[in-house]
């Protein structure tokens, strides 16, 4: 299995309709993986009392490594910021994936924490609506931020933003911390519609041409939004179109 392979984890969002981690560990197993991007849904360090503890544990020893944690919202909130950056310490990923909250104490109370905890957190680009999600926009926010903060490129909110992208790696190879592979396509008025990667408008060969070229080594996170209630069919599928392309 290829370096890509053996990374893949799934975003639990993909999972939510499923509402124990017991439940979540055996759908993770079915689909033929053993890592997670945990969300908030499932294991929020924020309200939990104990941080996230006993079921990163749970996790841990049933065999499912969390690679990651978000998509988390920072704003001004240091508190709640911090049992974020302490479960990511917990948990022993290197970054968070993330959105910045239109505060200007954001930026700076990440950068803090990602200097005291050794984090990175990475910017989830959220679509044609997000603030975050243009290539002039993030290109800004990293002009004005340390190599602590990146990017954690959807390629479907990508293609959402009318962006290429493979291009959008290209662009921001300096700083991609992770990645969400995902696949729409769009109705006559432009609404997205999750399909399997590689049967919508992704490009998934050339996605990881670009990725194998420049020696990207970060997370790897398969996310599916549809199906809520039964989405295992579709994910499994989406499994083997990446394994089919990255070996």
């Amino acid at each position: 299995m290829s370096m890509f392979g053996k990374k893949l984890a799934i975003q639990s969002w993909t999972l939510r309709g499923i509402k124990t981690n017991e439940g979540v560990i055996k759908a993770v197993k079915e689909c033929g993986l053993d890592k997670i991007e945990m969300c908030g849904i499932h294991v929020d360090p924020v309200t939990l009392q104990d941080g996230g503890a006993s079921a990163l544990k749970l996790y841990e020893q049933s065999g499912v490594t969390m690679s990651a944690f978000g998509v988390h919202g920072f704003g001004a909130d240091e508190a709640s910021a911090r049992k974020v950056f302490e479960f990511a310490k917990m948990a022993g990923f290197p970054t968070i994936s993330a959105d910045l909250a239109a505060v200007p104490e954001a930026l700076p109370l990440v950068e803090k924490l990602c200097e005291e905890y050794g984090k990175k957190i990475a910017i989830h680009n959220h679509g044609r609506h997000h603030r975050l999600g243009s290539v002039w926009a993030l290109e800004d926010l990293f002009k004005r931020s340390s190599q602590n903060v990146g990017l954690w490129l959807d390629t479907a909110w990508a293609l959402d933003s009318g962006i290429n992208p493979v291009e959008m790696v290209r662009t921001f190879a300096y700083r991609l911390y992770g990645m969400h592979i995902k696949d729409f396509v769009f109705n006559k008025a432009g609404k997205p519609e999750d399909v399997v990667v590689g049967t919508g408008n992704l490009d998934m060969k050339a996605l990881f041409n670009v990725l194998t070229g420049f020696g990207y080594n970060g997370a790897i996170t398969l996310e599916y939004e549809g199906d809520v209630a039964n989405p295992l069919p579709a994910v499994k599928q989406c499994v083997q179109a990446i394994r089919a392309v990255t070996g």
